[in-house]
């Protein structure tokens, strides 16, 4: 009788060897990739910030701009950014963009000043008070200081009768090492003694920040303009200049000169002699009061709060880039006659129905009556004149004031300052605007900071270990290892 021959069972010791083999391998390659990951992480964290952080918001919060870039490229000098702030209470932001600063140049370093050290450090620079991630930016003899106030800007928001904040640090550290590093600054050279107001605190702060230094002078006591001067700016006249003045004014932008004028209707008299400037050039000055009787065309159901429409022109370009709009209040009217030598262009101008109300401050009603002059008009003109010079007017003193400039939400200031510069010569920290701060923050307690952590640096990679064994163990029971 035959026997069969049955299979021969593959012993228990050969199966456990190959469970032990594959378990083997499983957490070998696990702690490959692990020690792989640590060490990526090791080596990401010593790179600088600059290179490992990507800015992802909507207002480029965490870049810097090209305008900085040039500025900063071209320092021949050493600068040095002293930043004032408690251990423990830097700001974020503020760290990050000075870190930007020291990566562009080896002519830029940044020195932290802890004021519980050195207490009277900035007593040297300021007599304000010195809040933590303020900013001294030095270089040689020149210094400049940079408050807190000054980086987080406030402005009211006329629509929602609150406050906007936004980040002005940039523009603000730009344009200090740009002052601390250049001794020669444009000199502006502002009128006196025909009633001229005083600049508003938005328009006048902003002249600073661009670096433009100012000086007050008479034409009647010096008998010239200084020739110092890169611009003359006449703001807000309440009365006329002299035939005398007229002429020293004409003869300056003739040679090669600039000049501002910021003049409206005046409630006494008129400023035929400050208007006839623009008549050499082929502008004609109206009498009155400009209205507009299209209702889109003003704003607050006040016909003399005019919205003009912005015309082309590198001044007013960043502004219609943006889609702003310019409110000129309480206008004169001024039309463009001699359209031939195309030395003067319109900049803002009303619309077709607009008129100019020739009873001025002393206006009844809106509606058109018999002798008011039609339009349209233009509100600011540029005009170039021989030899390079120019003049820029606005035809409304009010509207640089600050309360216009809110319900403009800064585009009055934005016209303003580009026209400025424009006459001082170009200043890239002048194209350097503040970024909104439309975003909000997640505040949580250290306690509850510390418990991130130690959820996602331990608790989870141990998770993942642990999961990855308890997976091997019930193979190798599946398998009979034991």
């Amino acid at each position: 009788m035959k026997h069969l021959k049955l299979p021969v069972k593959p012993s228990m010791q050969g199966k456990n060897r190959i469970a032990f083999k594959g378990g083997t391998y499983s957490v070998a390659v696990t702690a490959v990739v692990l020690a792989i990951i640590i060490t990526i992480n090791i080596l990401v964290s010593s790179l600088p910030k600059t290179i490992t952080r990507y800015d992802t918001s909507s207002s480029k919060l965490y870049s810097i701009t090209s305008d900085t870039k040039v500025v900063v490229n071209a320092l021949e000098k050493d600068v040095v950014i002293n930043w004032i702030v408690q251990s423990g209470k830097e700001d974020e932001v503020m760290e990050n963009l000075l870190d930007k600063y020291g990566s562009l140049s080896e002519h830029i370093s940044i020195v932290k000043k802890n004021p519980d050290i050195y207490p009277d450090y900035a007593e040297q620079y300021t007599s304000e008070e010195v809040l933590n991630n303020s900013l001294v930016v030095e270089s040689g003899k020149r210094s400049r200081y940079i408050s807190y106030n000054d980086i987080y800007v406030q402005k009211a928001d006329m629509a929602s009768y609150s406050y906007e904040t936004s980040f002005d640090g940039e523009g603000a550290v730009t344009s200090a090492i740009d002052y601390v590093v250049n001794e020669e600054q444009p000199q502006l050279y502002i009128t006196e003694g025909h009633g001229e107001e005083e600049l508003p605190d938005s328009f006048s702060n902003q002249i600073e920040k661009e670096n433009i230094e100012t000086s007050t002078f008479s034409l009647l006591t010096t008998g010239s303009v200084p020739e110092e001067a890169d611009c003359i700016l006449m703001y807000a006249p309440q009365s006329d200049i002299s035939f005398k003045e007229k002429k020293l004014l004409a003869d300056y932008v003739s040679d090669g000169g600039k000049l501002m004028v910021i003049a409206g209707p005046v409630q006494k008299g008129n400023l035929k002699n400050l208007c006839s400037l623009l008549a050499d050039y082929g502008v004609e000055s109206t009498k009155g009061i400009v209205v507009e009787s299209d209702r889109s065309r003003y704003a607050f159901q006040a016909p003399y709060v005019i919205l003009p429409e912005i015309q082309e022109n590198e001044i007013t370009e960043p502004l219609i880039k943006e889609n702003y709009y310019v409110i000129m209040p309480v206008s004169q009217g001024m039309v463009i006659k001699d359209t031939n030598t195309g030395s003067a262009s319109s900049l803002l101008s009303a619309s077709d129905t607009s008129f100019s109300k020739i009873k001025g401050y002393n206006l009844k009603s809106y509606e058109k009556e018999d002798g008011d002059i039609d339009g349209p008009f233009s509100l600011a003109v540029s005009i170039e004149c021989n030899n390079n010079g120019q003049i820029i007017w606005f035809s409304s003193s009010d509207f640089l004031e600050d309360k216009y400039n809110a319900y403009s939400s800064g585009a009055n200031l934005d016209l303003g300052i580009n026209a400025l510069s424009s006459l001082t010569g170009e200043n890239k920290a002048a194209t350097i605007r503040s970024k909104p701060l439309n975003y909000n923050y997640l505040a949580i307690s250290d306690s509850a900071s510390s418990m991130l952590k130690i959820l996602m640096i331990g608790v989870l990679p141990l998770a993942y270990i642990g999961t990855g064994c308890l997976v091997i163990l019930k193979r190798r029971q599946k398998n009979g290892a034991y």
